[in-house]
């Protein structure tokens, strides 16, 4: 004679059991969705500076001590006087999203290596600096304190017409996956310097290689 209860229970048992692999595949299937959508919209919004193309249009950039520099497309400008030195590079930006600069560390050739510079050695930018998605933008910085390493090293490689490396920080728009592009500055016949992008570093993500 057939046990009912025992068939019973062994019935709802297996339900509950099918059941509960449904409700975990439904849940890894939307937790898979959701970090879709999540790289998606990130991808949307990820900036990424190199240099810009030599028919990009020339821009004037001004420092708040009312000096100027032209750049044009894909150049860089350097400049020193006995109070300052000032630098600015053409970029162009070429990811989905906007790009918000963040800060910069300048260096000379001896200073070159492969490996990503810390947070802490970058100088925080004294203002916003965006560079919309697909178009072409500027980075500037300067030294003012003559008595300081940096002063003095990047204006003897000016004077010299020697190399000039700038590490680059921006984000997106949101505050988030913050990137850091070295670009060099190279001379150019007597007072021109061409600009080029060497690495990229992602500093709120995986590495490109």
């Amino acid at each position: 004679m057939a046990d009912w209860v025992t068939i019973s229970s062994l019935a709802t048992a297996g339900g509950t059991l099918v059941l509960a692999a449904a409700t975990f595949a439904s849940v890894r299937s939307a937790n898979r969705a959701a970090r879709v959508a999540e790289v998606s919209v990130m991808a949307n919004l990820r900036p990424l500076l190199v240099q810009s193309r030599l028919d990009d249009p020339p821009q004037k950039i001004g420092f708040r001590d009312q000096a100027y520099l032209r750049v044009d497309g894909g150049h860089g400008a350097a400049e020193a006087t006995d109070d300052a030195v000032y630098l600015a590079l053409s970029v162009r930006n070429v990811g989905s999203g906007i790009a918000v600069l963040h800060g910069w560390r300048c260096f000379t050739v001896g200073e070159i290596s492969d490996g990503a510079p810390d947070l802490d050695q970058l100088t925080r930018l004294t203002r916003d600096i965006f560079v919309p998605a697909g178009d072409v933008g500027f980075w500037q910085g300067s030294f003012r304190d003559p008595s300081s390493d940096g002063y003095r090293e990047v204006r003897a490689a000016i004077d010299e017409r020697r190399d000039i490396g700038v590490d680059v920080l921006y984000g997106d728009l949101e505050g988030g996956q913050r990137t850091i592009t070295r670009f060099s500055l190279r001379p150019a016949g007597e007072d021109a310097w061409l600009v080029a992008a060497g690495r990229v570093w992602h500093v709120d993500g995986h590495a490109p290689r």
